[in-house]
């Protein structure tokens, strides 16, 4: 069976990342299971650049096929951020906790109907033979006032999906997946494998 690297220390990126593509014939490892203790600076300047320098690096390093992702929110009140800085919004060892209170600091006292935002995720895989796959997923929601829902991580707590009502923390993880930038773009995704599968 062919391995796929994730490009990340995250283990909820990695656990939703085995359940959307769980039925593609591909052993899905991260880089703390199989002992690579690789770091790639995030500097480019969109989600879709980040996300191939990631995917890169860490094939090179590995030698094997390699999906990485990076993804973030756009609050529209605030011009797109935190955007491609999401993940050290407050500082560069920023805890989710610390990102989501700077975030709601800097929405005190915008009104519900302005405080519109979308989730994305980029999605990057890089085969050593020189193979690129790239997709891309969205949801659109807004931020919420408070934390709400224990499940999820990052912002999960804050976003409120468009029509539910409910954050991506209160949501059981399938339906989360269904929903998420994350699962769209892996959706996408697991979209061209198996198209490349039928042709092989």
């Amino acid at each position: 069976m062919d391995r796929i690297v994730v490009a990340t220390h995250n283990k909820g990126k990695v656990r939703e990342i085995r359940e959307i593509l769980k039925d593609i014939p591909f052993e899905i490892v991260s880089l703390d299971e199989i002992g690579y203790d690789i770091y790639v600076e995030e500097d480019q300047p969109t989600f879709e650049g980040n996300a191939f320098k990631k995917a890169i690096e860490t094939m090179k390093h590995t030698g094997e096929i390699t999906i990485a992702d990076d993804s973030g929110l756009e609050v529209y009140y605030l011009n797109g951020q935190p955007g491609v800085c999401s993940a050290r919004y407050a500082g560069s060892d920023a805890t989710d906790e610390e990102n989501i209170a700077k975030l709601l600091n800097a929405l005190k006292g915008v009104p519900k109907e302005s405080r519109h935002a979308v989730f994305r995720c980029s999605i990057v895989m890089a085969y050593p033979n020189g193979r690129i796959l790239k997709s891309e997923g969205i949801c659109k929601g807004r931020i919420g006032f408070t934390p709400r829902g224990s499940g999820g991580f990052g912002y999960d707590p804050i976003f409120v999906i468009d029509d539910k009502g409910t954050t991506f923390a209160q949501l059981e993880p399938d339906k989360k997946n269904k929903l998420s930038h994350r699962g769209k773009a892996l959706r996408q995704l697991k979209s061209l494998l198996e198209d490349i599968y039928k042709e092989s």
